[in-house]
């Protein structure tokens, strides 16, 4: 059954209200199973589970004021990094309009954005998801400091993660710490299309302490953009048997985190990795975001693995850094490796040593 959070009531009296703002940083995720497709308003063809971030993040600042003039179209100032971008601004401004049904005061209060990230922008870190959850939080803390609507924290994280998946699929995951799925599925409760859930206590404490090392093989942006690429999968020929995988897969990797399977949960994480880039290459037009240095870094990972036998296991998002998953327990061995074997292979020897995070934090 279709959620609708459609609200007319959610309206100031805008010469009452004083200017003010809002806070939140919120973190980018990484998806094990793969949500790569998509119909309808944001919807998914097929389930998804991830783990939250934590030092890969975006810090966003909602501020407002009372508008001059009875112009009834979004007024907005956006600025990322301290600077007018316009490409962010429209970007931005479209899925504001896109939302008034929800949130009828965007259109009565003039507005300044500020947001920032940790990492670099469009280069396959989920950007997306990190900035447009920070804004849905930012939007959702407003909506509860004007109207006290929001006041239970179990529904503020479901309509803020409803918000965030309008303008980014994935970005309705990271309102969450450590693991959470998005996409209904019969066997996990409550699962949903419309908004993410956390898992976190269907895991296995060891998954609780995972590392993720991300290794910047190119800080540039993307050739073709996500939303470019969810696109295609409308007419690649293994899309059909690419969404029933997923489910297998995703059925498979939760007896694994729950069992504490490491080695199985690894497998899944790189067969995700490698299956995502084999869809885009399958695309028509086909295009590959991988880099030589990529293939090369995946190399050393196997050959690591096999000769000491630590659980060291790489996953990709849709760009050509490569992530990699590992246990507390091997942190400073990985490490090393990092440092002393891999980071050559990065931009500028830039890798950012991440970690499951604890979710979305309002400054």
């Amino acid at each position: 059954m279709a959620l609708d959070y459609t609200n007319h009531k959610l309206v100031v009296e805008s010469n009452k209200i004083e200017a003010g703002s809002v806070s939140w940083r919120s973190p980018s995720n990484l998806a094990i199973i793969k949500y790569w497709g998509k119909h309808g308003r944001q919807l998914p063809r097929n389930p998804s589970i991830s783990f939250t971030l934590d030092e890969a993040y975006t810090e966003t600042t909602l501020s407002y004021e009372p508008k001059k003039g009875v112009d009834q179209g979004i007024d907005l100032t956006f600025l990322f990094n301290g600077l007018p971008n316009e490409a962010f601004a429209k970007k931005v401004k479209t899925f504001l309009e896109s939302i008034v049904d929800i949130f009828p005061f965007l259109r009565q209060l003039k507005w300044t954005i500020n947001s920032s990230n940790s990492f670099p922008h469009s280069s396959g870190i989920a950007s997306s998801a990190s900035s447009m959850s920070a804004l849905a939080l930012c939007l959702c803390t407003l909506e509860d400091n004007l109207f006290d609507t929001l006041k239970d924290d179990n529904a503020f994280r479901q309509k803020a993660s409803y918000i965030a998946r309008l303008g980014s699929g994935s970005a309705c995951r990271s309102i969450f710490a450590g693991l959470s799925m998005w996409g209904e599925m019969g066997e996990v409760e409550n699962s949903s299309d419309f908004y993410a859930i956390p898992v976190e206590d269907k895991v296995h404490d060891i998954f609780k302490t995972y590392h993720d090392a991300i290794l910047i093989v190119n800080q540039g942006e993307k050739s073709v953009s996500s939303r470019a690429g969810h696109a295609l999968m409308e007419g690649n020929p293994y899309a059909d048997k690419r969404y029933q995988q997923a489910r297998q897969r995703l059925h498979n990797l939760l007896l694994a985190l729950q069992n504490g399977d490491v080695e199985a949960v690894g497998n899944i994480l790189e067969a995700e990795a490698l299956t995502l880039h084999a869809l885009m290459m399958a695309s028509n037009p086909p295009y590959i975001l991988i880099k030589p240095n990529t293939l090369t870094l995946i190399d050393k990972v196997k050959s690591y693995r096999k000769d000491t036998g630590h659980p060291l296991y790489f996953s990709l998002d849709a760009g050509p850094n490569l992530h990699l998953l590992y246990p507390d327990n091997i942190k400073n061995e990985v490490d090393n490796f990092i440092e002393t074997e891999l980071s050559s292979y990065c931009e500028d020897k830039h890798w950012i040593a991440d970690k499951i995070g604890k979710g979305p934090l309002q400054l």
